[in-house]
């Protein structure tokens, strides 16, 4: 099931960009890029025939096709596509107020679980300091390989704060991790806290 507000303007303004196409049978297919993350995007693509994908929600709409990625439809949730006219041609809008939010269920990977915490634990504590850290991916060893922003870039209190603070955190939430590896580049100390 998926749970997407595509306005009837919003719609209509669709049609009509399909239409320009000239490719019978051309709908859109929506997505998120990296979605649980902080670089998550909602996007909307056309979708000529034969290229959806297996695991692809199809919906009906005002004369085409809706196609949302399967992998993406819980950051879906909740999204509204709208389209407001206005002198200088209108708007399209996309907001997915739970494209950025870690979803975690039975058979979760242990990226998006590591995500999860980032994102819920971590994270807001960081902020604090402007800063933030990311996965950047999982050894065979499962050690979790992390790259920091902001203001820890260059920080001082780096080494303390993945010791004492992430890599707690991580393993006592996430206990299949052996460890955890920083992979930024501190000689950058442009954005620093300390």
């Amino acid at each position: 099931m998926v749970n997407v507000d595509i306005t009837d303007s919003a719609q209509e303004y669709l049609k009509g960009l399909l239409d320009k196409q000239g490719n019978e049978g051309t709908g859109i297919r929506m997505f998120v890029a990296n979605p649980g993350t902080a670089k998550a995007e909602t996007c909307i693509a056309y979708c000529k025939p034969g290229e959806e994908q297996e695991d692809d929600v199809k919906i009906e709409l005002n004369g085409f096709d809706a196609y949302f990625d399967g992998p993406s439809v819980p950051f879906l949730d909740e999204a509204k596509v709208d389209y407001s006219p206005d002198k200088m041609g209108g708007q399209l809008t996309i907001r997915a107020p739970n494209s950025k939010m870690p979803k975690l269920s039975e058979d979760s990977t242990l990226e998006e679980r590591i995500n999860y915490v980032l994102f819920n634990d971590v994270n807001p504590g960081l902020a604090a300091h402007g800063g933030d850290v990311s996965l950047i991916g999982v050894t065979e060893d499962k050690i979790a390989i992390l790259k920091f922003g902001g203001g820890c870039q260059g920080c001082s209190a780096v080494d303390m704060t993945l010791k004492q603070g992430v890599e707690k955190t991580l393993i006592e939430q996430v206990p299949e991790l052996t460890g955890v590896r920083d992979e930024t580049d501190h000689t950058d100390k442009s954005h620093a806290y300390y």
